[in-house]
């Protein structure tokens, strides 16, 4: 029981923290109804990288599958503003059985959007899920060029009145759930959350401080922040979004970014074995604490910690298999 209203208590503190930002903000549910994005916008200047493992999710072979699937394109008004216009793609079969339905939400990684996710939210379609994805602050068409999501963490690092990073995107998930929640063709105590490293962040945060979110499977995207400082091992994740970076440095009077730049940030923006951004070492105390918590509450088989080896920042084909399987199995 003590561990229980600990972590309530906890939640109710980030859920506060969420709040702080948008008091004035919030608005009343809406939803306003979407088309296909055409031309999806994809930031940054590197390779977008391949399919492969999205492609390789497991499928159900299902006749006239194209035909038998619809597609939704709406917008949630989450708080007032542009930003507080989610835009969100559902996929599902057309079917009647059964009437309520298991829902899988998917996240996208930094600079890319919910189109990029197709393979999966067409594989878990066709398996019988309710597939949705979003794009996160910043990007997608809550983007309107290619450096749309850099600008707005420097003007988080200088401002201080957005959080960019994680948690405003958090924000929005909390009312996904409460859009999800009450579709007639959702079960609502089926609602599971992953995503791929931004995304499997967001999906980490989302289901700690929202358990609607019944079943989490963060794809190389936790990360110990803190132990990265303290272990220098923070190079690889500040190069994700380097012009941040350089941004505090400058401010800060450095002539190089170091461990206080990087903590700095952190502490503004956001209050696989061989992973350079999301090191191994950093992960084994609170994997340890959190397979400890599970045995206490009787379901062990309920946390599973994988970490793949010499893969570096990259989702394989396994892991997308894993995750899968972890859904169908408790979901």
């Amino acid at each position: 029981m003590a561990a229980a209203d600990a972590a309530g208590d906890l939640r109710s503190e980030f859920l506060e923290v969420l709040l702080s930002r948008r008091r004035d903000r919030q608005v009343p549910m809406t939803v306003e109804q979407g088309s296909p994005v055409k031309e999806p916008l994809y930031q940054g200047n590197g390779p977008l990288g391949l399919r492969e493992a999205m492609e390789s999710c497991p499928r159900k072979e299902v006749e006239d599958f194209q035909e038998k699937l619809i597609e939704e394109n709406f917008y949630l008004m989450t708080e007032s503003g542009e930003q507080g216009r989610l835009p969100v793609l559902l996929l599902k079969l057309n079917d009647t059985a059964p009437e309520r339905k298991p829902v899988v939400v998917i996240l996208h990684s930094s600079y890319k959007c919910k189109e990029w996710l197709r393979p999966l939210l067409e594989a878990y379609a066709s398996r019988g899920y309710i597939a949705v994805a979003i794009d996160s602050r910043y990007h997608g068409e809550r983007a309107s060029s290619k450096t749309t999501y850099i600008e707005a963490l420097n003007s988080a690092w200088r401002n201080g009145d957005t959080m960019p990073f994680i948690f405003d995107t958090v924000w929005d998930l909390i009312k996904l759930g409460d859009y999800l929640s009450a579709r007639e063709d959702v079960d609502p105590s089926r609602i599971g959350i992953t995503g791929e490293s931004l995304g499997g962040m967001h999906a980490w945060f989302a289901a700690f401080v929202d358990t609607r979110y019944s079943v989490v499977v963060p794809i190389i995207g936790v990360q110990g922040f803190q132990w990265a400082i303290d272990n220098d091992k923070w190079q690889a994740r500040v190069d994700s979004i380097k012009p941040l970076f350089e941004e505090a440095r400058i401010d800060s009077g450095k002539s190089e970014i170091d461990a206080e730049v990087v903590k700095k940030v952190w502490d503004k923006i956001a209050p696989g074995a061989d992973d350079p951004r999301c090191p191994v070492l950093g992960l084994q105390e609170p994997a340890s604490k959190a397979a400890e918590a599970y045995e206490k509450a009787g379901s062990a088989d309920k946390f599973k910690f994988i970490a793949e080896p010499g893969v570096g920042h990259r989702m394989t084909a396994s892991m997308v298999k894993e995750a899968s399987d972890w859904f169908d199995r408790f979901l």
